[in-house]
């Protein structure tokens, strides 16, 4: 915290001298160190209005391009990253600060915010007041409808691409998906059909796209079959599967390739956008998504991020038989629907009463923020059930009162294709008057993101505890409030944490 202060009084010495603090990530976003007083007035999703001049230049293109009141980002439900640092640090090992994403802690824990009756969003706007004097934390939460648990989504076309090279060979990866796929086949309705692509040097199509009615035992067997092989192949992988999930395209039905591997690529292609671009087609015309699910104590996580990411899906890990179990035979079966596509928000910060804001994580979903209502960007794609939480660090004018800011999500029917926006307001008297008066679930979401900053040694969020002992108490106070399991994991995380770092 101390060095927290020393940052903030540099940087209120560099506002007193005129210097712009932005942050180029993502083009449109200034984030980090964006000052909203010096900006122009409109409001979210709107871009700067262009007040031509007689030559036709606009005396606003500079604060066009860097509007600084708006942070605009895709919207993104990955949980990997936290789920990874928890395997590393349960095997005794700090995590690489590179695979920690704050807004992927942030998102693994449950929250109680209001579901929308229908399809897309609701928004709820809601923050509190840190020790740190004028600095608040904001919270922006979204929310899908609960995920049906009859027969009413749409049936389900899955192909399973899955590593069988011989790093898959070690406890806790192969064997654990091959487990997780017999459980889930028979959670699977009738109606719905999986297919089985494997990859090692080379990629073969072991089943092709089959319905479950009638055909259990078949898929059985061909699981059950699943062996380990050689180097890795993850590109020849990803194209036979997304080849496979074309030849059995269901219309109608949720097409989805299921990606399991520990994603350490060393044969073939191994670069990510080379990948994506050659199932680009695929893609754009069939809408088909990608789930990726991490497996292994060691594991490459920046390339199934970046699949993920920009393959129209999301990633998970799991690194036991309990979260595989989770992953598989609960939230897979149920929520293989979609209710958004491409969707993204955008919040407006208040240039009469917020000073300084800063978007905590989404470094790699940054929007530039004229392409928020242009629906030829990529967005998140978001399934029922789901959660999405955004926190800021914000410094409000003293004494500001009013409004604050305002969030808007946008996205695309999966169906049509048609735009939707919700929004949400956040006033400044609405503020918490600290971190421990905030509702339990708000607090949870606080000692996430200060976790994550502080397994990146980054130490920048206002009101950050002193440590990790503090922050572990704190934590195990909140999991006795919430009788939530996940935050009990949570305080064991940081704890070890703590001794790891001592």
């Amino acid at each position: 915290m101390e060095r927290f202060r020393t940052r903030k009084a540099l940087l209120a010495l560099m506002a007193a001298s005129g210097l712009l603090l932005t942050a180029c990530s993502g083009g449109g976003d200034t984030g980090e160190g964006s000052k909203a007083a010096d900006r122009p007035e409109y409001g979210a999703g709107e871009p700067a209005p262009a007040h031509g001049d007689e030559d036709g230049t606009s005396e606003r293109d500079d604060r066009r391009e860097d509007p600084g009141h708006l942070s605009t980002f895709a919207l993104d439900v990955d949980t990997a990253s936290y789920d990874y640092a928890r395997r590393s640090l349960a095997d005794g090992r700090l995590p690489d600060p590179s695979t920690v994403r704050p807004e992927e802690f942030v998102n693994s824990f449950r929250q109680d915010y209001e579901r929308p009756d229908g399809d897309g969003f609701s928004v709820t706007v809601d923050g509190s007041r840190t020790d740190d004097e004028d600095w608040s934390l904001v919270r922006v939460g979204l929310a899908t409808r609960t995920a049906e648990r009859g027969g009413e989504r749409p049936p389900a076309a899955l192909t399973f691409v899955i590593d069988v090279s011989g790093s898959m060979d070690e406890p806790g990866r192969l064997d654990l998906a091959k487990e997780s796929l017999s459980v889930m086949t028979d959670r699977l309705r009738d109606d719905d059909s999986v297919a089985l692509v494997t990859f090692s040097d080379e990629a073969e199509t072991v089943l092709p796209m089959t319905r479950l009615d009638g055909n259990r035992d078949e898929i059985q067997d061909a699981v059950s079959d699943l062996d380990t092989q050689d180097s890795t192949n993850l590109g020849a992988g990803v194209e036979t599967g997304y080849e496979t999930a074309v030849e059995g395209l269901r219309e109608g039905a949720t097409n989805r390739v299921v990606l399991i591997s520990d994603a350490l690529a060393n044969t073939g292609d191994t670069d990510a956008d080379s990948i994506l671009e050659r199932i680009s087609g695929e893609r754009r015309e069939h809408g088909i998504t990608l789930f990726g699910v991490g497996v292994g104590s060691d594991y490459g996580d920046a390339l199934m991020e970046r699949l993920a990411d920009k393959g129209d899906g999301h990633t998970v890990y799991v690194s036991d038989e309990d979260e595989a179990r989770k992953v598989f035979s609960e939230q897979l079966p149920r929520n293989v629907d979609l209710t958004a596509r491409d969707a993204k928000a955008q919040v407006a910060f208040d240039p009469e009463t917020v000073e300084e804001f800063r978007l905590i994580g989404y470094d790699n979903r940054r929007v530039a923020d004229e392409d928020f209502r242009d629906d030829r960007v990529d967005g998140g794609e978001v399934g029922p059930g789901h959660t999405v939480t955004a926190l800021y660090a914000v410094r409000t004018e003293p004494g500001a009162r009013g409004h604050l800011a305002t969030a808007t999500v946008r996205w695309l029917d999966p169906e049509t294709r048609d735009p939707h926006e919700e929004t949400g307001d956040l006033e400044a008297d609405a503020l918490h008057g600290s971190l421990r008066a905030a509702p339990s679930r708000f607090q949870v979401t606080a000692v996430a993101a200060y976790f994550a900053d502080a397994l990146r040694s980054r130490d920048d969020l206002p009101g950050a505890p002193a440590g990790f002992a503090e922050l572990a108490d704190h934590a195990r106070v909140l999991s006795d409030t919430t009788e939530d399991g996940a935050v009990r994991e949570l305080a064991r995380a940081i704890e070890r944490a703590g001794r790891q770092r001592d």
